[in-house]
């Protein structure tokens, strides 16, 4: 197995960390919220907004200062924060009379572990034990207008401050019952897991004080926050709370609801992407095949509803359909490639004889995640009840609704915790597909995408190309252009609210919020002149999503094979370069701890090198080292339907995100975006022939295996003085995959220009045909085990 190891520094940072990238000090300032009206005790917060960071980058003595970026002043989670704060007030903490709070989290766990932190947050402000915490997923709820959304990373950095506002209301409120019921001073009294004693020992629970800490009106109250010296649960690794659940099949998801008369459904989809069917030879046929009870023509195809998946997709298989073409009928990788180079943006600074340019493909890589998309839908005349996972469920509720012709209050969407999403699950097509087919069926169903499906039919991260222009003098870079062209990333679900999910579907609508995500995302952190990054999308009617990063990976990987081309040419080590041209002291610590850690610069063998990345994002900067073995004994190697090519033998991750909330938590998120960063680099990528994707599985998709996996991987997590947690959820990914483009570099002496680098190889698989829609399983299994 290989050898993870993570740790955490102790060493403190620059003192200008916690006042950049808009963080401000919450040390003891006081903050309003409210104590509900209610028979139990209930805690909201209200959230003001706070100033934005007003810093001015640090510069190199080596470099030409660059501006400040947007980024560097507000960022994609200022945006989101700030959307949210209106409703804050919304999200409360209730005291239970069992000795327990509760607390519906107004986001979606996909496994990154949002609900043992939260649980952690309450925990630690309250004195409780994380255990005595039930943090539960809440329903769509429209009022919470843009508090709904879970995405960019952004979850703990947008709710820790009004979680701990609630909490510490609630704590307060509990002394105040307890010294009022003991006649004591508060002062004296002492709180811990749920118990509330006086100095001779007498105690009250907190489940006996919430009907007396109850306000009969809801009323305004202003508190302090615990001190970040007094933590003793924020900062301590944890493991998450169902992970016993995960590993013994305990857990329940979506499709392991049992709701009542909901049965399999399953559709039968096109050859091409997004075709649909003109009509149907042998519906009567297919309905009497063994437990099918219902097969009906609907938007996106036909679908079967029986007893067993297994008989549907039986049933599917059986189906003769006359289809219509798809979107991208007749289309393949080159072709889209020529539209994108049509589409490219013009690089603005006068090429001249210190210019460096760089030209990047990415191909089409797939957004499915383990667990597949599914929904449960019951709808009724006048009704209708959804079970899913969503990330931005009101959205959801308000555009079923509207298909089911219904007012949005009569649409209830229970959020399901899913198995995984990387973006996927900001967009809900099971949810309103299982509505519709559940509508013309009249009959509850419980619909599930086969997988091939989700690589054939489901969403990407788009096709693109990145094109950069870099002016070098003899010491420094006087400019530095990004020019980044994309087969258009959809943003259907808007913020989560049904406003901007209509402003993103009218005319260019998604291309505003695509500009403007990229504008707050990317951000070039050396001082090299004149910088500037555009984005150009074409809509060419694929379905894409925001998937994990966003253009980060893309973007990442050819500013940082730019960055050592620049290095190169000025005769700097890649790190020493970065680190003089870092724009603040707190990338280049990260920088040189990585270096450390790493032991950057170490002799290595003929065909092998290391590769060095640094990216900032989420309030935080992280650098990964990578070593790449590139000799021919490994790209070579041979495994029954498997790509092998160059691989990484490690991996050391320095990162600095601000105040680390459950630092096991957080070292599992890098190494799950490592490995999406190898992905990306290496292996993982879609084909486009004739209008539809050859992958059809994950047996021909090849995500990260365990012989393309690192057998040393060692995450550091640098200790931060910082007030506030930064992102987690993506951060492993981006500086992976520039990491991994560089060495390949080194080792080889070629520069890439296509990812993942083996896009242009020969398949190492036979393509599933389009028809029948869903492969049939293989039955050789224990023949290919050992």
């Amino acid at each position: 197995m290989p050898n993870h190891r993570a740790t955490t520094t102790r060493e403190k940072p620059p003192r200008e960390h916690s006042r950049r990238f808009g963080q401000s000090d919450l040390s003891r300032r006081r903050f309003l919220g409210y104590v509900v009206a209610g028979t139990s005790l209930i805690a909201a917060a209200e959230f003001t907004r706070e100033s934005i960071s007003d810093s001015v980058p640090n510069a190199s003595a080596a470099a030409i200062p660059s501006t400040p970026q947007t980024p560097e002043i507000y960022d994609l989670s200022d945006a989101i924060r700030d959307a949210a704060r209106p409703t804050a007030n919304l999200i409360r903490v209730k005291v239970n009379r069992d000795n327990t709070v509760s607390f519906a989290l107004p986001r979606s766990d996909n496994g990154q572990g949002i609900i043992t932190s939260t649980q952690m947050i309450i925990a630690e402000e309250m004195n409780l034990d994380p255990d005595q915490v039930i943090v539960t997923l809440a329903d769509a709820r429209p009022e919470l207008v843009f508090n709904q959304l879970t995405g960019g990373s952004t979850t703990t950095f947008s709710t820790y401050t009004p979680i701990r506002v609630a909490a510490a209301i609630a704590a307060g409120r509990l002394l105040d019952a307890a010294a009022a019921e003991m006649g004591q001073d508060k002062a004296v009294l002492t709180s811990r897991a749920g118990t509330i004693t006086d100095t001779a020992g007498k105690a009250l629970s907190f489940g006996d004080l919430t009907a007396k800490a109850a306000a009969p009106v809801t009323q305004a109250v202003q508190v302090a926050l615990k001190d970040r010296e007094k933590f003793t649960i924020i900062g301590k690794p944890r493991t998450k709370s169902d992970a016993r659940d995960m590993v013994t099949g305990k857990k329940k998801f979506t499709t392991d609801l049992q709701i009542a008369d909901a049965l399999p459904t399953i559709l039968c989809r096109a050859p091409d992407l997004n075709g649909y069917p003109r009509s149907v030879q042998n519906l009567d046929q297919v309905r009497t095949m063994p437990g099918i009870t219902d097969v009906v023509k609907v938007e996106g195809g036909v679908a079967v509803r029986g007893n067993t998946y297994g008989q549907c997709i039986d049933a599917v298989n059986a189906l003769k359909v006359t289809w219509a073409n798809g979107t991208v009928h007749g289309a393949d990788d080159a072709s889209v490639l020529k539209e994108l180079r049509a589409a490219e943006l013009p690089l603005a600074a006068p090429k001249g004889p210190g210019s460096l340019e760089g030209d990047f493909v990415f191909y089409f890589r797939s957004n499915s995640s383990l667990e597949t998309n599914c929904a449960i839908a019951d709808v009724k005349a006048n009704s209708a009840t959804i079970w899913g996972p969503a990330k931005s469920p009101i959205a959801a509720q308000a555009e079923i609704a509207k298909k089911l012709g219904m007012p949005q209050n009569a649409v209830t969407f229970h959020v399901m915790q899913g198995g995984g999403s990387f973006g996927r699950k900001l967009f809900f097509d099971a949810a309103e597909e299982a509505a519709l087919v559940s509508k013309a069926m009249g009959k509850p169903v419980k619909l599930m995408w086969s997988r091939s499906d989700d690589s054939r039919q489901g969403r990407v991260h788009p096709m693109a190309t990145c094109r950069i222009r870099a002016n070098v003098t003899a010491d420094a870079v006087t400019s530095f252009e990004i020019r980044h062209t994309s087969v258009a990333t959809e943003g259907n679900p808007g913020l989560s609210e049904p406003i901007t999910a209509a402003a993103n579907k009218a005319p260019l609508g998604n291309l505003g919020v695509a500009e403007s995500l990229f504008e707050l995302t990317q951000f070039t952190p050396y001082n090299f002149g004149a910088s500037t990054r555009f984005l150009n999308e074409v809509d060419m009617g694929f379905n894409t999503s925001s998937m994990r990063n966003i253009y980060s990976p893309d973007v990442a990987t050819a500013r940082e094979l730019m960055v050592d081309q620049i290095a190169a040419k000025l005769g700097t080590d890649p790190y020493v370069f970065r680190s003089e041209f870092a724009k603040q002291a707190r990338f280049k610590a990260v920088l040189d701890r990585a270096a450390q850690e790493g032991d950057w610069g170490k002799s290595m063998a003929d065909g092998t090198a290391q590769g060095i990345a640094m990216h900032v994002e989420y309030k935080g900067c992280a650098v990964c080292i990578v070593e790449l073995d590139c000799t021919p004994a490994t790209v070579n190697r041979k495994i029954r339907q498997a790509r092998t090519g160059p691989r990484v033998t490690k991996v050391t991750y320095v990162v600095d995100a601000g105040l680390i909330i459950n630092p096991r938590g957080y070292e599992a998120q890098m190494m799950g975006g490592i490995n999406d960063g190898l992905a990306m680099t290496l292996t993982s990528s879609l084909h486009l022939d004739d209008g539809h994707f050859v992958e059809a599985s994950w047996d021909n998709y090849f995500y990260t295996r365990q012989w393309n996996t690192p057998p040393e991987m060692n995450i550091v997590i640098m200790d931060s003085d910082a007030p506030e947690p930064g992102g987690a959820g993506e951060f492993g990914v981006a500086a992976t995959c520039g990491a991994i483009a560089c060495a390949y570099a080194r080792a080889t002496g070629k520069i890439p220009t296509y990812f993942p680098l083996d896009h242009k190889d020969p398949l190492p698989f036979t393509p599933y045909p389009t028809s029948p829609p869903i492969p049939p399983s293989p039955t050789n299994g224990l023949q290919t085990t050992f």
